[in-house]
């Protein structure tokens, strides 16, 4: 099969690594694009390597935790969608959709924090159909307390005012200093072992890629369904949910140990298996 044409004439379709490469194009691109930081590049090849040991798919825990996510965003009463530049590298229209559908602002928020990278975002979210996106204005901002870093800085109309707050990708001194502040952090993080993951009150150890278009549907399966909401956050348990993703990750290598199975032919057959189950 012929690789397709334009920006991603040099990914052949028929390629077994094809959906990974055209997700490290995206990286890359945003990167030559200003949209990504040098030290996202090291990120992103950081979780990949997370992805490889939970099979590279949504996994029964995750599954759950996307539901606690979407029932945290429905309840909330101002919840927030915070962005950086590799989630708006990857997934910009959906972050624009699930902003709509959870009706959550979304705000730019930098470590690595520069004008040109905020513009750069900002366009990357406005083509994606974004009308409003809060964090654009450093001189407008207030600070978090207890956190030195540029991420600090946050709109008082957004991420300093929200009772919900949808980290995704690692952010573990923000995620911290939130906690303290009182606020609800919902995480995507494919480490369980970051303290992203273990600070959040939802954390979900999947693929952004993955998990974002899962957590729009569930938000509009589940809106209006204010009872059940309630219950699905009652019975969650990060800590529970943590553990279950770490057995998931053991399972997956002891499997692939005893069976010497190539990691792509491996990845499909756990993921039929965690299917089943």
């Amino acid at each position: 099969m012929k690789a397709k044409k334009g920006t991603e004439e040099v990914l052949p379709e028929d390629h077994p690594r094809y959906l990974s490469l055209k997700i490290r194009h995206n990286i890359t691109k945003g990167f030559e694009d200003k949209v990504v930081a040098k030290a996202g590049l090291i990120a992103h090849g950081r979780g990949e390597a997370f992805d490889y040991i939970i099979g590279e798919c949504t996994n029964p825990p995750a599954k759950e935790a996307i539901s606690a996510a979407a029932a945290a965003l429905l309840l909330a009463k101002h919840p927030v969608i915070s962005v950086n530049g590799n989630v708006a590298a990857l997934l910009p229209e959906d972050l624009v959709k699930l902003s709509k559908v959870a009706k959550a602002p979304l705000e730019v928020n930098l470590f690595y924090h520069s004008k040109e990278r905020v513009t750069a975002i900002k366009k990357y979210l406005t083509q994606a159909g974004a009308q409003e996106i809060l964090g654009l204005k450093l001189k407008e901002q207030v600070s978090i307390p207890e956190l030195s870093s540029m991420r600090r800085h946050v709109d008082p109309k957004g991420i300093y005012s929200a009772d919900v707050v949808l980290v995704p990708l690692e952010d573990g001194d923000r995620t911290q200093a939130l906690k303290k502040l009182g606020k609800k952090v919902i995480a995507i993080d494919l480490n369980p072992l970051s303290r992203t993951a273990q600070w959040a009150d939802i954390t979900i150890v999947d693929n952004v890629v993955r998990c974002l278009p899962l957590l729009i549907q569930e938000v509009e399966r589940l809106r209006g369904k204010d009872s059940e909401l309630k219950e699905i956050l009652k019975s969650f348990s990060n800590k529970k949910n943590l553990g279950e993703m770490i057995e998931v990750m053991g399972n997956y290598l002891r499997n692939l140990a005893e069976k010497g199975i190539y990691i792509p032919e491996a990845a499909a057959i756990f993921a039929e298996m965690q299917e089943d189950n």
